[in-house]
């Protein structure tokens, strides 16, 4: 398939599919944890509006939480299709930490979710806000061990090699191998930033359209003061992962650093802002530099020696090519969504932050931001880990099962047709809901019963409604008069 070999097709493949599967869990992540501080409001307020916000996002949660399920299944059976001889020299490891997510995590949420989902008019406020949070609880202890799982394939430690495979001799520095600490961190406090970026800009685009109710208010305020805080925290946590990747990825700062040549004796290494890196001619191309500052960012001295390609034999050097941009593309947007929470820190203090338009117009396209920040910075760690699957252990080449590339290119084509069908049409309903806006929630209404209705035992999903609900009279009617706006 376009003089492709089996590897590739493979690389690529899971690629594709993990790519789609993250967007899910890192909302249903950040959508968890907001819906618990939505509940744990109203109950200490009794404000309506942190009703109207709870039920609103618990709609899209359910409908996402199922898109994330679905995707997810499919990672698992690639393991024992397209990279059996990886699950065969790492399965002592990566299984049971797969276990455990799913005797911890997934049987945490399986006990509490249906009762977040419809157990609103149920059961006790009390019983409902400790469901919400076992929920949130269960989206983070998921994460861990995947995390867990990951980053033992980036700094393998406490395993011997015994017969050809990985067994694993001390769990303890399995699961808290060296990345892990700083790599969950980094993969939490990301999901919570794409998270609040997500209801900001939907906060915006229902301002944008005259659509002020205090719900809708609040929901960008809450955000903004989201992406303020955690989006400094998240580069000075991005500070430290890099600090432990140079100590043991080192190929992998190169790759992301563009750097070739180790500069003169007593000169620091300049930090490569833009340039075009070329695997074939071992060099940079059109480089755009600043003198000493990759020496200060990696080392924290004005003149600290960081790793160059050159170092490193040919086969063992990761696509410098590609994690050069991911790399950039990742910061670059971190960098807008601070400005983002400064510009929106500014605007509070004149009390415009719900009417500069031009601010909320930035805020609605910064909507995908976190999620296309997440992608790329995943590209990077993978891609920069290359050519190896467990680092320094097994290499990606002897991990692939040995199908012919036929048939990877069909099942990548089949793929591909099939999530855009089906994951475009989820994502299409996501953005329907959205457009809905919050409304009101009468708590005294009955649940009503019969066939669908939330008295019948249903799947999670069906806590979105069947189809979202026509937009009110006035919401049409501004969205009218703000056409092209």
């Amino acid at each position: 398939m376009f003089g492709l070999d089996a590897l590739t097709l493979a690389r690529i493949q899971f690629g594709f599919t993990i790519s789609f599967h993250i967007i899910f869990p890192a909302i249903t992540i950040g959508l968890a944890s907001y819906l618990a501080v939505l509940e744990g409001l109203w109950l200490t307020t009794r404000r309506p509006l942190y009703r109207e916000l709870y039920h609103f996002w618990l709609k899209i949660f359910a409908v996402n939480f199922g898109m994330g399920v679905v995707s997810g299944l499919v990672m698992a059976y690639q393991f024992g299709t397209n990279w059996s001889y990886f699950s065969s020299f790492a399965g002592g490891i990566t299984g049971p930490l797969l276990a455990y997510e799913v005797l911890t995590a997934f049987f945490l949420e399986a006990g509490f979710l249906g009762v977040m989902l419809f157990g609103w008019n149920r059961v006790g406020p009390g019983l409902h806000m400790l469901s919400t949070v076992m929920v949130a609880i269960g989206t983070l202890i998921s994460a861990t061990w995947i995390l867990a799982s990951n980053s033992w394939m980036q700094t393998p430690q406490g395993h011997e090699i015994i017969d050809g495979r990985a067994v694993p001799v001390d769990w303890l520095r399995v699961i808290f191998n060296p990345s892990f600490p700083y790599r969950l961190a980094h993969m939490v406090v990301a999901a919570y930033l794409s998270t609040a970026l997500l209801v900001g800009a939907s906060a915006a685009w229902h301002l944008l359209r005259g659509n002020a109710t205090p719900a809708v208010r609040k929901m960008l305020s809450m955000a903004m003061w989201m992406a303020l805080l955690v989006a400094p925290i998240q580069a000075m946590i991005g500070d430290m992962h890099g600090l432990n990747t140079l100590q043991h990825q080192p190929a992998k700062i190169a790759a992301i650093e563009g750097h070739w040549q180790q500069p003169p004796a007593g000169e620091g290494a300049p930090l490569l802002l833009f340039g075009i890196p070329d695997m074939a001619a071992e060099t940079t191309r059109y480089p755009i530099e600043v003198p000493h500052l990759g020496s200060l960012i990696l080392t924290h001295t004005w003149d600290g020696k960081v790793p160059s390609l050159n170092e490193f034999a040919p086969q063992d050097r990761p696509n410098a090519t590609v994690v050069f941009w991911t790399f950039r593309i990742m910061v670059g947007l971190g960098v807008l969504m601070i400005l983002l929470g400064l510009w929106s820190l500014w605007l509070r203090r004149g009390g415009r932050l719900y009417t500069q338009r031009g601010f909320l117009r930035y805020a609605l396209w910064m909507g995908p931001a976190g999620l296309v920040a997440i992608l790329a910075g995943w590209m990077t760690t993978e891609i920069g880990r290359q050519p190896w699957i467990v680092y320094g252990i097994m290499r990606t080449a002897d991990a692939v099962s040995p199908h012919g590339a036929g048939q990877l290119g069909f099942t990548l084509a089949l793929f591909v047709v099939v999530y855009f069908i089906v994951f475009g049409a989820g994502v299409v309903y996501l953005l329907q809901l959205i457009r809905t806006g919050p409304r009101p929630h009468d708590d005294a209404a009955p649940p009503e019963g019969g066939p669908g209705q939330d008295r019948q035992p249903m799947r999670p999903l069906s806590a979105a409604p069947d189809r979202p609900p026509a937009p009110s009279a006035a919401s049409a009617a501004s969205a009218t008069s703000t056409t092209g706006s």
